[in-house]
């Protein structure tokens, strides 16, 4: 069986690229960098998983995922914030609109990894 996929959406290159180069062995990684794109993504490929960014443009990281939480189609797919906004509020809002795990910036590839591991369980 291949590689599961994860999205991962945000507007900064740099995160999209470290994200791949830290989990490109362990899963196939798929990028977008906007919540629209995301979506558009997300539709067409159907991700195992999608980390989130919250401020983005065009479409925030709130807004996609309750797009994709309230879509019949993509609500089942895991969605874990990842953002530089670590206030409680924000975390209780991300839970709210469905996220269902929320990492802050920086993050440790170990600790990227263990988060997705939690909701998608280990090969």
């Amino acid at each position: 069986m291949g590689k599961k996929s994860i999205l991962i959406a945000d507007d900064e290159a740099n995160i999209r690229l470290l994200v791949s180069r830290s989990l490109s062995k362990f899963y196939n990684v798929l990028e977008a960098r906007d919540g629209e794109e995301a979506l558009k993504v997300a539709r067409s490929n159907k991700p195992a998983l999608i980390l989130m960014d919250i401020m983005m443009p065009k479409m925030d990281g709130y807004t996609a995922c309750y797009t994709i939480k309230a879509d019949p189609e993509l609500r089942s797919i895991p969605v874990l914030m990842v953002t530089g906004l670590g206030y409680q509020l924000n975390k209780e809002l991300a839970s709210k609109l469905g996220a269902e795990g929320y990492i802050v910036k920086p993050f440790t590839t170990e600790s990227l990894r263990t988060a997705i591991e939690q909701h998608l369980g280990t090969e």
